[in-house]
């Protein structure tokens, strides 16, 4: 059985995506995949590019820096969606200067009613010090609040480090 909720943490570069995209590939359904990255800069634009070559064709792709909430309302009971990344999602709603705790609600509510199960990708930035800027303090604080209410919410939670799953929470499926 598939969880309903599944979030997958992991520092910047530490093979989470790739562990999700395996994850959901497993799971034996139509895949969606919701991404939230903005090509701002040239080096994103790269990695934007890079992670769209890395999937298949099979995957329907819906880039929504903001409102993933259209997108999760939209699946079937036959799909399963790959939300990659919340971290990014909560820098897009922190620069359009959106009510954060009001769009975390939001957030959380489209993922227990969405019909298919979610795995949702987010950094976890809380194994580092304290930043030494108020933005990067409000940044740090507004995503643990956001990673403990998706840990709160998933049914299965796994921590990737050098790209180990270890699971913190629930059991893998089968």
């Amino acid at each position: 059985m598939f969880p309903k909720v599944t979030l997958i943490l992991g520092g910047a570069s530490s093979g989470k995506s790739s562990y999700a995209e395996a994850l959901v590939k497993s799971a034996g359904r139509a895949k969606i995949y919701v991404a939230t990255a903005q090509a701002n800069d040239k080096e994103m634009t790269a990695r934007i590019a890079r992670h769209r070559d890395d999937r298949d064709a099979d995957w329907q792709t819906h880039e929504t820096p903001l409102d993933v909430t259209d997108v999760l309302a939209d699946v079937s009971v036959c799909d399963v969606v790959l939300l990659d990344c919340a971290t990014m999602w909560l820098s897009n709603h922190m620069i359009a200067k959106s009510d954060l705790p009001t769009e975390q609600d939001t957030l959380i509510n489209a993922l227990t009613n969405c019909a298919a199960p979610v795995v949702v990708v987010s950094n976890e930035v809380g194994l580092g010090g304290v930043p030494g800027n108020k933005l990067a303090r409000r940044f740090g604080q507004a995503q643990g609040a956001l990673n403990i209410a998706l840990a709160t919410q998933a049914d299965l939670v796994v921590q990737v480090t050098a790209g180990l799953p270890m699971v913190l929470k629930g059991t893998l499926p089968k």
